[in-house]
């Protein structure tokens, strides 16, 4: 048996959930071609603007590198498309009418003027392109001109530019939400309020990766200065899946449509996002390291996975770990585990020890025998469970966090007598 990957995105249907995020991979139809041939169940077209197009800077990259050169985190300081609106919505016409079967979502940022989207959403809508996508994310460039971040930080104008888009087109209508703001339920209650369709989140995060310390100025450099960029790639997959959970469950948007956006590079990462509470997942950052055949391995590390837990469909396990996320005062205070050390596996490097005894609360025992080897074992009553040697052991599954009989019913903070509030937080 073999898992279906088909899904239905807010009326969107596509043949996967692997789409292409609106950016450099799907500037033309060249890059989108190649990516359907590859694959990928949709794309978010590069953000259309108003005539003239804009003009991008060189360069425009940097990244965060971790050991080897791999590249963590990726920023940019592209604005969106520096094409002509015309040559785009002519191509996006013509890719729908060769690839009918595929998801193309038209990314949009104008000036919060109604009569810019009243003109522009008609002539997206004439393509055949299934849905647009509006662009409050951009953190750079943009907002300077009053859009992108400019207007996803604010719930007013998000809702109401999401309601013009829907009294001016019949197209679903997806926000995309910046995470440059302190709540994202906010964005999200608006752009719900406005009427949207769905959100995707996250867009890039605001950032400097590193400095030339020679020439005393950030990168990307152009000329002899910089500016702050977009980040993205796996670093900010973290920041992504809380964000996307924070709509998930939240009372006044649950059920609300998401596209999961941030760090997504293989299927594990997309299930991740799915359980969530995403029904699709968009991708950039790898696609631009990797080339758009990673696709390949996605849809078939996602079926296998499904096959094997014996899920028919995304929608099967789409939101199932969003139950298990809460806030921390409902988590229970009585559970208990403490690690334990297979000594069989144990190689003594000793950095669980060096961890815990420095920075943590002593609770692992360096033993040294007669031959002057050394042993590591943890001292039970000492050890409250908080999981750093296990993080710190570079031998994977040597350090286990085991839970312990405590005999003690589930107790959250609200009801715990140590909680000076318990009683006015229950109340």
């Amino acid at each position: 048996m073999m898992a279906d990957l088909s899904i239905e995105f807010c009326g969107i249907k596509s043949p996967n959930p692997f789409w292409l995020a609106s950016a450099p991979p799907t500037d033309k139809a060249y890059n989108v071609v190649r990516a359907f041939e590859a694959g990928w169940g949709g794309v978010v077209w590069k953000t259309l603007g108003e005539d003239p197009a804009a003009v991008n800077v060189s360069s425009r990259y940097s990244a965060l590198y971790g050991k080897n050169r791999e590249v963590v985190g990726f920023n940019n300081i592209e604005l969106i498309t520096d094409r002509s609106l015309d040559i785009n919505l002519r191509e996006i016409t013509q890719v729908k009418k060769d690839w009918p079967d595929r998801a193309i979502v038209v990314s949009l940022m104008l000036p919060c003027e109604e009569h810019y989207w009243a003109d522009i959403l008609p002539k997206v809508e004439a393509t055949g392109a299934d849905g647009i996508e509006l662009n409050f994310g951009c953190p750079h460039g943009m907002p300077e001109r009053g859009m992108g971040a400019a207007v996803g930080q604010v719930p007013e104008y998000v809702q109401m530019v999401t309601a013009w888009c829907k009294k001016h087109s019949r197209l679903p209508v997806i926000v995309k939400l910046t995470p440059n703001i302190t709540d994202v339920r906010m964005p999200a209650r608006a752009a719900k309020a406005g009427g949207a369709d769905a959100v995707s989140l996250i867009n890039t995060i605001n950032s400097i990766t590193s400095l030339d310390l020679d020439r005393m100025v950030a990168l990307p450099i152009v000329g002899g200065a910089s500016t702050h960029g977009g980040y993205c790639g796996a670093a900010v997959k973290p920041i992504a899946l809380n964000m996307v959970a924070e709509i998930a469950r939240d009372p006044q948007t649950r059920g609300l449509p998401i596209s999961g956006i941030g760090g997504i590079g293989n299927w594990r990462d997309a299930a991740e996002f799915i359980a969530l509470g995403a029904g699709c997942v968009q991708v950039c950052t790898a696609a631009m390291l990797h080339g758009f055949r990673i696709v390949e391995e996605m849809k078939d590390g996602l079926s296998r996975w499904m096959d094997e837990k014996g899920y028919e469909r995304i929608g099967d396990f789409a939101g199932k770990a969003v139950a298990n996320t809460t806030d921390w005062k409902y988590l229970d205070m009585n559970y208990q585990v403490i690690a334990h050390i297979n000594q069989d596996d144990c190689i003594k490097c000793g950095k669980c020890y060096v961890a815990c005894e420095d920075t943590s609360h002593q609770s692992i025992a360096q033993l040294i025998d007669a031959a002057g080897m050394r042993t590591y074992e943890v001292i039970k009553e000492e050890c409250v469970g908080c999981n750093l040697c296990e993080i710190t052991c570079p031998v994977q599954g040597c350090i286990t966090m085991v839970p312990q009989a405590t005999g003690k019913p589930y107790m959250n903070w609200t009801q715990d007598p140590r909680n000076p509030r318990a009683l006015a937080e229950t109340a």
